[in-house]
């Protein structure tokens, strides 16, 4: 099926990605949104981080039994975006989302900060009625607006709990305002280890399209500190990985998936964007068959 894109650049492919983008089954395609921080900047050169250290990595996924040159995948490259056009970006980044599962293609978002999602799961709902959107982060996110700008980073949950079809499931979250509590289902902020979490949300969201965003500062900045806003507490590396074995039988489901609010400049040792190839590695597996 023939699609358009936004234009774009490629700054380098993930491991094992194709050239091919028309016959790949998946995608992964950087957005370098980098517009609403409000701490650390600098997101935006995440998806070139990312891809550049993915070859330290194997292709093999001990945990799940599978290997990437198995899976039919392209790197689609970095959408181009004007900096500081917010409603651009979101535009851009919702028509190429809506383009590739329009064209039964499935993608894997490498961001940029989280307002992105937002505008991933618009382009989704442009094909499906109702989503499910697992939403894991460190902050609940659910501020209607923040320093006077009523779309950022911080008030993506917010919004997407308003999107007509969008079904909210959070997990990881332990910083909120008073207000934005209040806010919060039962569950999304609790004493549960992040595996257990996500464990309790799966029955609940079996057999829904699904969107899964993973923000990540829900990994404790010790083990990722190359975040924009990291926020102590939180879960390893080990930890938050177990999760994809148990996400793994809800693949054929998944609509999407995204990674985003990695920081390479605050990044020693490349930690964490080799943390996010992992990451990437270990969705691609699960959500790709």
């Amino acid at each position: 099926m023939d699609f358009a894109l936004p234009p774009r650049e490629n700054p380098g492919l993930f491991m094992a990605a194709q050239a091919d983008l028309k016959a790949a089954r998946g995608v992964i395609l950087g957005v370098p949104l980098d517009d609403t921080g409000s701490f650390r900047t600098g997101s935006r050169f995440a998806p070139a981080a990312v891809r550049s250290v993915s070859r330290a990595l194997e292709e093999y996924s001990l945990a799940l039994g599978r290997t990437l040159e198995e899976l039919s995948f392209a790197d689609g490259g970095d959408l181009l975006l004007t900096p500081g056009d917010v409603q651009g970006s979101r535009r851009a980044i919702s028509h190429a989302v809506a383009a590739l599962v329009g064209a039964g293609k499935k993608p894997f978002l490498l961001g940029g900060e989280h307002t992105v999602t937002l505008a991933a799961v618009e382009g989704c709902l442009e094909h499906h009625d109702s989503l499910a959107v697992l939403y894991l982060d460190a902050h609940a996110d659910l501020r209607p607006a923040y320093m006077e700008l009523p779309l950022s980073h911080a008030s993506v949950a917010y919004h997407l709990q308003r999107l007509p079809g969008v079904t909210l499931y959070q997990a990881g979250i332990r910083s909120a305002q008073r207000e934005e509590s209040a806010r919060l289902r039962d569950g999304a902020c609790s004493s549960f280890s992040l595996h257990e979490a996500v464990q309790r949300i799966i029955p609940v969201i079996k057999g829904q399209p699904l969107y899964i965003s993973l923000d990540i500062d829900v990994v404790d900045p010790a083990f990722a500190p190359g975040v924009s806003a990291p926020e102590p507490g939180g879960a390893t590396s080990g930890e938050l990985l177990r999760i994809f074995p148990l996400l793994e039988p809800l693949g054929e489901q998944v609509v999407a998936f995204d990674l985003v609010e990695i920081c390479p400049s605050y990044d020693p040792a490349a930690i964490t964007a080799l943390l996010g190839a992992k990451i990437m590695r270990e969705a691609l597996l699960s959500f790709l068959k």
